[in-house]
């Protein structure tokens, strides 16, 4: 039965025509790949016999256990992101004599395949038998490494039964990803160690090999919970009923009702991303956005400048705000002839845009606001940076938004995912990062840093003065380009 799954799965995988177009450009991923497994196995390699000599006053194998912990967590959050939840279309295999165990075990095996499965055995092995059989015997040091190895395995399908939850019961999701982050704060703050923890732990499966039976258990526990949370959901009828009360408990907000046809628009706007995977999966990347000062802020070496600080204060207000007004039309593709055929007033439509790429900002801009603790400066620049994203920057990522017809397949993650992405989207970037740099630096240069932050505020307040003239500009832009549009958004 196996090998007929996999015969089914390469059929329809070269059969596909956008696997055909894309011939070319997997061929140059996959050198890629390559490239950059040789050059980690060699980096590892190369850490592994100068392990000692990095840190010549510490135990190389506690210190080395001291990393994992924080190893399997970087690897968790880039799991989230970057690894495909594996798919097989059941629906041919439903009325015929398979059993359901064979469809579900199959599903989930193909996880194993993933890149990432692999990665810690790179830097590992060559650890283990450089620096760790001086203390270990042989047999204990691979006790060790499959250890490692299953650890690595329990993240593979914890992570994909925390992406299935996310249908099914994002709550799940949340609760788990609210742990995590207090975690990591928590060892931020020296409130607990994750070094010491993770020391402890592997150490103590280098003393006592039996204790590999724990994280096979493990293992077999997170493999359960996919196991039965698919065989519950095994029917895509069940999962579609779910999802269709979720869409339409967003329909059925009041404070939407009472605004007539703008409340409409706005409704069909947050159905359409929370309805689909991509546009989902960038609202789940919103604590990214929100939580990317936390890397900079905290070191001298980023906070005692002004140019660096712009650039972290507009990605805070302006990267969920600018995915959004970026490919406003895109992700509208698949119906984007409907919206030109019925009777929708383009400036209100184009104005609930605008209206909807302000209110991401500010709430970003909001939130935010506690990195005063930082230092005042933080929010001084990150109030110019918010006003320049709302007056000036979501009017010039609509603007250019109309540039791109490359019809976008929705039902894809976000992550490397750059299929229905053009030239424009990427050009677009320009004004949002380097823009308000260009702004502030003649002032920086000249020792007035603080003239410039004021400059690159006043940016965004002359561009909310002057918001009719600028939004007649896009209905005009719109109007000139919205066949072009819809002609590249037909094509498949």
């Amino acid at each position: 039965m196996i090998k007929w799954f996999i015969r089914h799965q390469f059929r329809e995988m070269f059969r596909s025509t956008v696997w055909q177009k894309n011939l070319i450009l997997n061929i140059i991923l996959g050198f890629f790949l390559l490239l950059i497994i040789l050059e980690v196995l060699i980096g590892g390699i190369v850490l592994a016999d100068k392990f000692q000599e990095i840190f010549p006053d510490e135990d190389p194998v506690k210190k080395f256990n001291g990393f994992l912990l924080y190893y399997f967590t970087f690897d968790l959050v880039m799991r989230y992101f970057m690894q495909k939840v594996p798919i097989m279309s059941v629906q041919p295999y439903l009325h015929l004599p398979v059993k359901r165990s064979s469809l579900i075990n199959y599903v989930l095996s193909k996880s194993l395949l993933s890149f990432f499965n692999f990665l810690p055995l790179i830097f590992v092995i060559p650890m283990a038998f450089f620096q760790f059989t001086e203390f270990y015997s042989t047999s204990v040091v691979w006790i060790w490494i499959i250890s490692v190895f299953l650890i690595a395995l329990t993240n593979n399908f914890l992570i994909v039964y925390l992406k299935k939850q996310l249908v099914a019961n994002p709550k799940v999701v949340g609760i788990f990803g609210l742990v995590l982050a207090f975690l990591v704060l928590f060892d931020y703050l020296n409130l607990i160690s994750f070094s010491a923890f993770s020391t402890l732990i592997f150490g103590e499966l280098l003393n006592y090999p039996l204790l590999i039976f724990v994280p096979a258990f493990l293992l077999i526990f997170v493999y359960s919970l996919n196991y039965f949370f698919l065989k519950s959901h095994l029917y895509p009828d069940e999962i579609k009923i779910r999802k269709d009360k979720k869409v339409d408990s967003i329909s059925n907000i009041k404070y939407l009702k009472t605004l007539g046809k703008t409340g409409t628009l706005v409704s069909l706007e947050l159905k359409l991303w929370w309805r689909h995977k991509r546009t989902r999966t960038i609202i789940y990347m919103l604590p990214l956005f929100l939580l990317y000062g936390f890397f900079f802020y905290p070191q001298e070496i980023y906070s005692d400048g002004f140019g660096f600080l712009i650039f972290i204060g507009v990605f805070i207000s302006g990267g969920l705000m600018l995915n959004y007004t970026n490919y406003a039309f895109s992700y509208e593709s698949n119906y984007f002839d409907a919206i030109l055929a019925n009777n929708i007033n383009i400036k209100e439509y184009l104005r609930i845009k605008l209206k909807i790429a302000i209110i991401i900002s500010t709430f970003c801009f909001i939130v935010t606001i506690p990195y005063v603790f930082f230092g005042l400066k933080i929010l001084i620049i990150n109030f110019a940076a918010w006003l320049y994203c709302i007056g000036c920057l979501s009017f010039v990522l609509l603007y250019t938004a109309t540039y791109n017809k490359k019809r976008m397949d929705l039902a894809k993650g976000a992550a490397f995912n750059y299929q229905g992405i053009g030239a424009s989207n990427w050009l677009a970037m320009l004004p949002a990062f380097l823009l308000p740099i260009f702004i502030y630096l003649p002032f920086g240069l000249t020792g007035i840093p603080y003239t410039g932050i004021l400059l690159v505020g006043l940016t965004g307040l002359v561009g909310l003065l002057f918001q009719k003239s600028l939004l007649n500009l896009i209905v005009k832009q719109f109007f000139k380009r919205k066949y072009l549009m819809a002609e590249g958004f037909r094509e498949r």
